[in-house]
């Protein structure tokens, strides 16, 4: 009978050495503390390139490795291999495009402020502009409409030195100011012609700019592509143009789900048409401007 200590071929998986199995790897840090192979030398990793390493004993005397060799780390036969190199801090952007500044305490909103006409204005103002504004102490608040504007910059009321404005009625009360108050007012359609530019036109202030984009509302001010149509659609005069909109391209006619599906699509500026970038920009420096 066969014995059963020939059954096993020994060649088929033969037993691997302890010289032949892989050595760890342990990153040459500076300070690591290592001894070279053969125990004759035993310093401090003071330098590392792609092919050598440094290392320099108690004394200060120094001697170049190459890499290839293994090294003993608390008597443990270890392969020094070279640091990872970390990756240069990427520059954080707020929503806007610009650098997003350090994270601070929350600041006191300043005496000037930014206008919107709507509710939908203001939250897409906050979607890519948020940050930036509380970064500078700026609030932004909405009109509710556009026929209350002149009224609402009267009552804001105030002149670089803190005197009551020819607008402001007079019961008005001149507060104490710590900087000189700007007003930055956004109107839609802010076109030759229509009611909001006459409007507009009734405002005369150093300390008011009114400005404003073409689009008949704030929707259109979002690039098509980023909600996935094609273009906004022409809606004929007399129809409301919210309604007529959903009518055309085939959405539900509820518009309050309609601006969240195209909030939710707007992630950063470029989602967002430049002639109401450039409007909002201008707005944002004008109220932060040093006076």
């Amino acid at each position: 009978m066969r014995s059963k200590q020939y059954d096993r071929d020994v060649l088929a998986n033969p037993p691997i050495r302890p010289w032949q199995r892989e050595l760890p790897k342990v990153a040459a840090e500076p300070g690591l503390v290592v001894e070279d192979s053969a125990a004759e030398f035993c310093g401090a990793v003071v330098g590392c390139d792609k092919t050598t390493v440094t290392l320099e004993d108690g004394r200060g005397r120094r001697r170049v490795f190459p890499l290839t060799e293994s090294f003993l780390l608390y008597g443990e036969r270890v392969t020094l291999v070279r640091p990872a190199v970390p990756e240069p801090a990427r520059t954080q952007r707020t929503a806007s495009g610009s650098v997003a500044a350090p994270a601070s305490r929350a600041k006191v909103a300043r005496a000037s402020r930014i206008y919107v006409e709507g509710r939908h204005d203001a939250e897409l103002v906050e979607q890519i502009w948020g940050d930036d504004l509380r970064d500078v102490g700026v609030v932004v608040e909405y009109l509710g409409g556009i026929d209350d504007l002149p009224a609402i910059v009267a009552e804001f009321g105030l002149t670089a030195s803190g005197r009551r404005s020819p607008m402001a009625g007079p019961s008005a009360r001149p507060p104490v100011l710590t900087e000189s108050p700007r007003l930055g007012v956004l109107v839609d359609h802010l076109v030759t012609g229509s009611k909001e530019t006459r409007l507009a036109g009734r405002v005369s202030s150093p300390h008011v700019l009114i400005t404003g984009h073409p689009f008949v509302d704030v929707w259109a001010a979002v690039k098509p592509a980023a909600v996935g149509i094609g273009r906004w659609p022409d809606v004929p005069p007399g129809q409301p143009w919210k309604e007529g909109v959903l009518r055309a391209i085939g959405w539900p006619p509820d518009t309050a789900a309609a601006w969240r599906r195209i909030l939710g699509s707007v992630h950063s500026y470029a989602d967002l048409e430049p002639a109401f970038l450039g409007r909002v920009e201008e707005l944002i420096d004008f109220v932060t401007a040093a006076t």
